[in-house]
C-alpha cells in the first residue's frame, strides 16, 4: 500500500518544523510526504531541505522552482505528482497526533476500493502554543459532520487537513478553475460518486492563529461580519453562488437520476420563480446544517434579497 502525504507550504517557517516532526511521529512509518512550497518568503525553503536531508521518506517537489500557484492548484499539483493507493493532506501549522494514519486507513478498509472514497475526522482547535480552545472543531462550527450529498451542497465540513483519499478519487479531479475550495470539492465527488466517511474522532490540533488561510470560526470573525450586515449579505450571496459553480461540474459525470436532479436543482434554483424556489427548498431538503444559518440561506433564496445574478 503506497501513501502520499500532499504538503502545501507558504511563509510556514513558524510551524513547519513542528508538523512535520509530528508526521514523523505517526505509528504508521510507511509513507512518502511530498511537499510544495507556493513562493515562500521567509526561510520555509531552508528548513524543508534541512528535513529531506534527514530523512528519506520527505520529497521537496520544487526546491528550484517556487512558483506561486494559489493553495488549490498548488494541492492540485502535489496530487498529480505521484499516483498512490492513499492521498493524505496536510497543512502545514498544524499537529497531527500519533495515530491519525491509523485510524483514517482502518475506516477507509471499511468500503469498496474501486469507488471513489473520501475520509475524514474531527480535529481539536487549539491556539499557537497548542492549548485547546474547543475539544472538537465539527461541533463547534458545524454542529454535526456531512457525510451526505444534499449537506455537502450547501455547507462544507471537511477540513482538509483531515482528509484522506483514495486514488480513484484523485482521479476524478481533474481541473482547478471556478473550484471554492479543494477539500470541499473533493467531498462533493466522493458523496456525489461513492463514499463521504467521517470518524467522529480527533486526529490533529488545529492551530488557530493571525495568518491562517481560512481559519476556524471566531468570535472576534463574527463580530466583524455583524457590525456591517451588507457585507455579511454579500459574503452569503458570494458562497451560495460559488457552491452553485463547483457543483456544475458534477453534471458532466456520470451521475444517478436522483443525484443528478438533486444537482441540477439546487445550480439552478435562482432562475425559478418564487414558487418554485420554494419547492425546491422543500422538495430537496436544502439547508445548512445550523437553524439559524438555514434561516438565513433559505430567506435570501425566496426573497433574493440582495441578490445579483452572476455575469
Amino acid at each position: 500500500m503506497k501513501i502520499n502525504i500532499l504538503m502545501s507550504t507558504y511563509n510556514g517557517e513558524q510551524f513547519l518544523a513542528e508538523q512535520i516532526e509530528s508526521i514523523q511521529k505517526q505509528t504508521v512509518k510507511d509513507w512518502t510526504l511530498y511537499i510544495r512550497d507556493d513562493g515562500s518568503s521567509d526561510t520555509t525553503p531552508e528548513i524543508i531541505k534541512q528535513y529531506t536531508q534527514l530523512d528519506s521518506r520527505i520529497v521537496f517537489i520544487n526546491a528550484d522552482n517556487r512558483e506561486n500557484f494559489g493553495v488549490i492548484k498548488n494541492f492540485y499539483t502535489l496530487l498529480k505528482h505521484s499516483k498512490a493507493d492513499y492521498y493524505f493532506f496536510s497543512d502545514q501549522d498544524d499537529i497531527w497526533l500519533e495515530d491519525k494514519l491509523a485510524v483514517t486507513l482502518a475506516e477507509a478498509q471499511k468500503y469498496d476500493s474501486q469507488k471513489p472514497l473520501l475520509v475524514y475526522t474531527d480535529l481539536k482547535i487549539v491556539d499557537r502554543d497548542l492549548n485547546v480552545l474547543h475539544e472538537s472543531m465539527i461541533k463547534t462550527q458545524s454542529d454535526h459532520a456531512n457525510t451526505e450529498l444534499v449537506q455537502e451542497l450547501t455547507e462544507n465540513t471537511v477540513t482538509g487537513g483531515t482528509a484522506m483519499i483514495n486514488h480513484v478519487l484523485a482521479e476524478l479531479w481533474t481541473s482547478t478553475d471556478d473550484l471554492l475550495m479543494h477539500d470541499w470539492y473533493l467531498a462533493l465527488l466522493a458523496s456525489a460518486l461513492g463514499n463521504l466517511a467521517y470518524v467522529d474522532y480527533p486526529t490533529e490540533l488545529y492551530r488557530q492563529h493571525d495568518a491562517n488561510v481560512l481559519g476556524a470560526r471566531t468570535w472576534t470573525k463574527r463580530m466583524k461580519n455583524w457590525i456591517k450586515p451588507h457585507k455579511l449579505v454579500e459574503k452569503y450571496w458570494w458562497l451560495i453562488n460559488a457552491s452553485q459553480t463547483q457543483a456544475r461540474f458534477l453534471l458532466y459525470l456520470t451521475l444517478t437520476p436522483e443525484k443528478r436532479d438533486l444537482i441540477e436543482n439546487f445550480t439552478t434554483i435562482m432562475d425559478k420563480p418564487l414558487i418554485q424556489r420554494i419547492k425546491t427548498l422543500n422538495q430537496y431538503g436544502l439547508r445548512k446544517n445550523r437553524t439559524f444559518h438555514t434561516l438565513v440561506f433559505r430567506t435570501l433564496i425566496i426573497t433574493k434579497f440582495g441578490y445579483r445574478r452572476n455575469k
